[in-house]
């Protein structure tokens, strides 16, 4: 487990161009938003030697990807890795975002890799995802807001309710970039938070989930992992959620006196997550899910005109019916 990835050590200044790049094991790669038109969007990928399935990856909060160097040599990891450049930060054009139309942009480099890179892959269905900190809160919302997409999740020190974290910022430090990324507080408006709190649909939770936190975290307080395995598990979801706590890790660095022994068990346990995973969930030919902001499924898609309002459809496949419950207007697609 490369913990860089999910603290505030990979930061950048903003690109001036916006070309792709390639060499032998990695590559930097531009696709388009399917939401937000003239967006330029970035990700590493990084290929494996082996065919492998797609692994994708979000950075921390603060951060950006990392940049590709021609002599690097190949990764031992057996996935096509997508780290994914959230829009609005060093190598991606855009306004920066939380848990709100980014995560479509996770979607989308997905969709391109299934086409551009289906040579490194066994199959183009079975996909991964893993993330920490703010990767780990968007872990947590993707495996809710696209709940039949990733075979297995990974969840490491994430946000699971925003509005619980915006109160508990003391510092201030992240509380001052939620205000103009979602557009408000709390206070102001709930639902914008809720909309974007994995915790608020964990009934949606589908695909294996493998949480870790370490208990005395002071930037992502253990509460945030502990709520939303309370929520998963009040919704009959117990069985798809490990979670993994680490007594007296945490400081102001996520995994603070976390020895070499553990970080080595997360990383296991999470690979044991995927392995167990081969194939993702099937979608029930009825059911009832919650919609934050916007719902993909491979059967369906639902994008509420406010991805800022949340709501709930029930749906019957066999009959083709829909009954949204939207506070504002919505598009619904049958694939």
């Amino acid at each position: 487990m490369n913990a860089d990835f999910y603290g505030d050590t990979v930061r950048g200044e903003r690109q001036k161009t916006y070309e792709n790049r390639y060499t032998q094991w990695y590559d930097l790669i531009y696709y388009d938003s399917s939401v937000t038109p003239g967006l330029k969007l970035a990700m590493r990928v990084d290929k494996p030697v082996r065919k492998g399935h797609i692994l994708a990856s979000t950075h921390g909060w603060h951060m950006t990807i990392p940049s590709i160097n021609p002599d690097e040599e190949p990764s031992d990891e057996p996935y096509l890795h997508l780290h994914v450049d959230m829009r609005g930060r060093s190598f991606s054009t855009g306004r920066q975002d939380c848990n709100g139309l980014e995560l479509v942009d996770v979607y989308d480099a997905i969709q391109y890799a299934r086409i551009h890179y289906a040579d490194y892959l066994e199959d183009t269905e079975t996909i991964y995802y893993e993330g920490g900190s703010g990767g780990g809160g968007n872990g947590y919302a993707l495996a809710v807001k696209f709940p039949d997409l990733f075979a297995a999740v990974t969840a490491l020190c994430g946000i699971s309710d925003y509005a619980l974290w915006y109160r508990n910022d003391a510092v201030g430090e992240f509380r001052d970039e939620m205000e103009p990324w979602i557009g408000c507080t709390p206070d102001e408006d709930a639902m914008a938070y809720a909309s974007r709190s994995g915790a608020e649909a964990a009934g949606n939770l589908m695909a294996p989930l493998f949480c870790a936190h370490g208990s005395t975290d002071e930037r992502v307080p253990v509460e945030q992992s502990r709520l939303f395995v309370e929520r998963a598990e009040a919704a009959g979801k117990a069985a798809l959620v490990e979670y993994f706590e680490l007594p007296n890790v945490g400081t102001q660095s996520h995994w603070g006196r976390a020895t070499a022994q553990q970080l080595a068990e997360i990383e296991r346990r999470s690979e044991e997550n995927r392995r167990r995973a081969p194939k993702h969930p099937q979608l029930p030919e009825r059911g009832e899910l919650t919609v934050l902001g916007y719902l993909y499924t491979r059967r369906f898609r639902i994008r509420f005109h406010d991805i800022s309002k949340v709501g709930r459809v029930a749906y019957d496949l066999k009959t083709g019916s829909f009954r949204v419950d939207a506070p504002c207007g919505y598009t619904l697609e049958v694939l």
